[in-house]
């Protein structure tokens, strides 16, 4: 009698816990917001953001719902990562799918030059534009840094190590005629990091080439009074002659709370993908993205640039072949 009770148990138990998977599974898919459960045949892609507190990150996580939402059989994990160099490097050595990053880096990369030099990514290709980041050099009020030449002799954060930011200060640094030599003090920091140390005095001036609007910048303009300092006039006819991707951008006044309207120079960012990724699986992502562009314009004030339209904009390297049949099917190769 006492066997038969505890088969009798056993069983049972074997039923609720397959009962509880399947009502475990069902629930994990409502929440998923009706989207298609991976399984063991879906194609995993994964794509390199940026930083959490960027617009890389959210834009990014946009595109993964879309895909999670109107593609089948394939997922898109997106991973925070150091911006442009770094996620170009891991496009080059095949641990990311796709990747955002500023159209300036891509070029250097896929060309050889800079960093890469006698190292180029050859198996980087473009996919389609998503709007304009202009180089915002952000300083304290009071610190006498009225032009990118005044910063000799100051305490400046060039961005973090491996980003898009820092080779822009570098260049900016060039165009005034100096080097971080010249520099008192130079932190390669993280976004947040910068707006700390500007916020605390504990540096000058802080590079940042992000989205006009940028929360890093919108959250320090609240609480310490700064100044885009303008890269404008000389400096930016010095750089768009260095470099051809760069462009006059104006940011105006409304852009942060008692910041002044000021001139610079930006980049544009960029999707890019990795050559072997397949062509119908670039096309028909490209096609989930534009038919469902709400979506990703809902994820970040700048994504609203993010256009059809501009999407070959400050395109500097090859197009992906499945990139190449959309915008051909656009009317637009």
């Amino acid at each position: 009698m006492t066997n038969f009770s505890t088969r009798k148990t056993v069983r049972l138990l074997m039923v609720a816990a397959a009962f509880l998977l399947i009502f475990t599974a069902g629930t994990a898919n409502l929440f998923a917001g009706g989207g298609r459960e991976a399984g063991p045949s879906t194609t995993r892609l994964n794509m390199g953001g940026g930083w959490v507190t960027g617009a890389y990150y959210p834009i990014a996580g946009s595109m993964s719902r879309v895909v999670h939402l109107h593609m089948d059989g394939v997922s898109l994990t997106v991973e925070s990562s150091g911006a442009s160099v770094v996620n170009s490097n891991l496009i080059g050595s095949g641990d990311l799918d796709m990747a955002i990053v500023q159209n300036d880096v891509a070029s250097y990369a896929y060309n050889g030059r800079n960093a890469w030099d006698g190292n180029p990514i050859t198996n980087m290709r473009g996919m389609f534009a998503l709007y304009p980041e202009p180089v915002q050099l952000v300083a304290r009020e009071g610190s006498g840094i009225n032009s990118p030449s005044d910063l000799a002799g100051k305490r400046v954060a060039l961005g973090p190590l491996g980003s898009g930011a820092t080779v822009n200060a570098m260049q900016v640094l060039e165009a005034a005629g100096l080097t971080e030599n010249d520099l008192a003090v130079a932190e390669r920091l993280e976004p947040s990091e910068a707006a700390d140390f500007l916020r605390d005095g504990r540096i000058d001036a802080a590079f940042f080439t992000v989205a006009i609007g940028g929360a890093v910048i919108a959250d320090l303009a609240v609480t310490q009074d700064i100044k885009i300092v303008p890269i404008s006039g000389q400096y930016a006819e010095r750089l768009m002659a260095m470099e051809d991707f760069y462009a006059v951008v104006t940011i105006p006044g409304d852009a942060y709370s008692g910041v002044a309207e000021a001139q610079t120079v930006g980049v544009v960012s960029i999707v890019v993908a990795r050559e072997d990724l397949s062509d119908d699986i670039v096309y028909n992502f490209m096609t989930a993205i534009f038919d469902n562009i709400g979506i990703v314009h809902s994820a970040h004030s700048q994504a609203r640039w993010i256009t059809v339209e501009s999407g070959l904009d400050g395109m500097p390297i090859p197009l992906h072949p499945g990139a190449e049949r959309f915008f051909a099917g656009k009317g637009m190769r």
